[in-house]
């Protein structure tokens, strides 16, 4: 699979704006909140069309980590749920762009991970505690 040739803008004004400056400067922007922060280009379950976004990460085993917490939020993040429908994604870290394999931590593996990502967020916890749903933890591997 290669890199879309179009991707689609994040609707948030202050995600849009990261987004570019992470992609215009492969990632050495100053990132004011001090998080290590990754670009997830992911395609969209309905329409098909792609969706980038940005997302604090951590890593585990060759892996790489995100949380589906949007703010502690009722609902799953639309990022996630294309993540579920259609895994295939590509990662930007840094300047390098790959593709990955999504897949949602499964019940033994989620302490785990889930503690590494709040290490890194603490506020992953008081998000858990905002919501009914149990917040996913995505692990993120690469294809090929």
């Amino acid at each position: 699979m290669s890199y879309p040739a179009e991707v689609v803008g994040n609707r948030t004004p202050w995600v849009a704006k990261q987004i570019a400056e992470y992609v215009a400067t492969d990632g050495t922007a100053p990132n004011p909140s001090g998080w290590p922060l990754l670009l997830v280009t992911s395609q969209g379950r309905r329409t098909g069309t792609w969706h980038r976004t940005a997302l604090i990460y951590g890593e585990a085993d060759g892996a790489y980590l995100v949380v589906a917490s949007i703010g502690g939020g009722p609902k799953h993040p639309s990022w996630y749920l294309n993540l579920e429908a259609n895994p295939r994604a590509w990662l930007q870290v840094g300047a390098e762009v790959f593709e990955v394999a999504a897949r949602t931590a499964g019940p033994d593996e989620k302490p785990a991970l889930w503690q590494r990502m709040v290490d890194i967020y603490p506020t992953y916890n008081a998000y858990q505690q905002k919501t009914e749903r149990e917040i996913p933890v995505i692990v993120l591997e690469r294809v090929g």
